[in-house]
């Protein structure tokens, strides 16, 4: 079937409408819910429910009955009967798939595990004091949340790689405790190389629950029940912090919990801008559009000054997409969400990706350096031909789970310094308070705060 994606000139008229919805069509607030998302939901709610008032009932109801309305939903939702027994991953069912593992498999889970683990360390915040002769110190103290949650997604396919990118950078900050969820199906918790990758990678609580009933697990813990009595009173314990990505459901669960404890990012799909000239191969910038796209909802925009580039790279699409096993996905995608945009110039390309903000931002062009230094908003940059995100998504050190919805204008990738919470240390000898005493008073007067000034007055030196 021929493909039918969007092109866009900048010159043209329409083109800022066109551009402004691109931008906002994949951000949580699209609602992007394939049509059997939306039949489920009627099934399930017996109403034509919005994403965030599913979302909203399920977390609710989590909340309030706990541990039964997390396996009613699993039911509802997944088709798959749990207990408070099944619902946590046995111990010796990760070690079974730890055992099943090819080595080749685990050797490579180990290579980018330290890989991972080395990038991390070295970003990694240190305490900083600062310290002045006489008069005491400052002290910024860094130390590591002691739970998180992880969600792993497992709707359409498996990924150890979420595991890795995220697990890893917790575990380089110094994270006690990670809890990993996903759902019960062949490619979630089931799945036996996600399994075996938890294993390697010394995580021993996984629980069989996806979706927003998942997320909302994590934030509230699900208590004990006459079923189970785990020694902590809850079978799931309230984590810290959640990461990880997931369908829009999952990102809203992440968005509506947020406050009763942190979380990462609220992520929509994944997107790739590439920006090429002359100096590309069509075959190889396909391949990149399709890379991203075959998530499935995913966006893949090419942005190019070059004319023929375009007719190129939509020959190629329609080439590769025909001998994918995914290729139809993929093609939906792009043709959804998809765009082969012309600017005049290099300069506009850049200002062009800043305006979307993306997720993965591909310069395979000349001087990609020279052009980076025009890139303020992009969740990873991926440098010259040799560079694909396939990369970033597997094997870098740095984590795949980055902004999207162009919210990499404020936010940013996530790391190690994501599971650090810091706080400062303030030590003030009595040479030190005397000499910012007045300074206190005249703030507390003007702020009308006198117990300010006096529990500093009192201490000042009589002499």
């Amino acid at each position: 079937m021929p493909l039918s994606i969007q092109r866009i000139d900048t010159r043209a008229p329409d083109a800022p409408v066109a551009i402004a919805q691109l931008r906002g069509q994949l951000a949580p607030e699209g609602n992007v819910v394939s049509a059997a998302g939306r039949a489920k939901t009627i099934d399930v709610f017996g109403e034509p429910l919005s994403p965030s008032e599913v979302v909203e009932r399920i977390c609710h109801d989590v909340r309030q009955r706990g541990l039964t309305a997390a396996l009613d939903y699993s039911a509802k939702l997944d088709g798959v009967s749990l207990t408070a027994q099944t619902l946590r991953v046995s111990e010796d069912e990760l070690a079974a798939a730890h055992e099943a593992a090819t080595p080749e498999f685990l050797a490579t889970i180990g290579q980018i595990q330290n890989r991972i683990q080395e990038f991390q360390t070295q970003i990694l915040h240190k305490d900083v004091s600062v310290e002045t002769v006489g008069k005491g110190s400052l002290r910024q103290r860094y130390l590591p949340m002691k739970r998180v949650g992880i969600c792993v997604p497992g709707g359409a396919a498996a990924y150890p790689s979420t595991v890795l990118m995220t697990a890893v950078p917790a575990q380089t900050a110094g994270v006690a405790e990670i809890a990993v969820v996903a759902p019960p199906t062949e490619f979630g918790s089931y799945n036996q190389d996600l399994l075996a990758t938890c294993h390697a990678l010394g995580i021993r609580e996984v629980y069989r629950i996806g979706g927003a009933q998942g997320v909302a697990a994590l934030a509230y813990g699900l208590e004990e029940t006459k079923e189970a009595h785990p020694p902590n009173g809850f079978i799931l314990p309230q984590v810290d912090k959640i990461v990880g990505p997931g369908n829009l459901f999952v990102a809203l669960a992440k968005q509506h919990v947020f406050g009763e404890v942190d979380i990462d990012s609220i992520a929509g799909p994944s997107e790739v801008i590439v920006i090429a000239d002359q100096t590309a191969r069509a075959d190889w910038t396909a391949a990149d559009l399709i890379a991203q796209a075959e998530h499935a909802p995913g966006s893949a925009i090419l942005i190019t000054w070059v004319e023929s580039l375009l007719d190129e790279v939509a020959g190629e699409l329609e080439t590769q997409l025909a001998s994918l096993a995914r290729g139809k996905l993929a093609q939906e995608s792009l043709e959804a969400f998809g765009a082969l945009i012309l600017v005049k110039d290099r300069s506009e390309a850049a200002d062009l990706a800043n305006t979307l903000a993306t997720e993965h931002l591909h310069l395979s062009c000349e001087d990609a350096d020279e052009l980076l230094e025009q890139i303020r908003y992009a969740g990873a940059v991926f440098m010259g031909p040799l560079s694909p995100v396939a990369l970033g998504d597997y094997v870098a050190g740095p984590s795949h789970v980055l902004p999207t919805g162009a919210t990499a204008r404020f936010a940013s990738g996530l790391s190690c310094n994501d599971f650090l919470r810091s706080n400062s240390v303030i030590h003030y000898s009595q040479t030190g308070l005397d000499e910012v005493a007045e300074q206190v008073r005249q703030l507390a007067e003007i702020e009308g705060l006198p117990g300010h000034w006096q529990s500093v007055a009192l201490r000042r030196s009589k002499t």
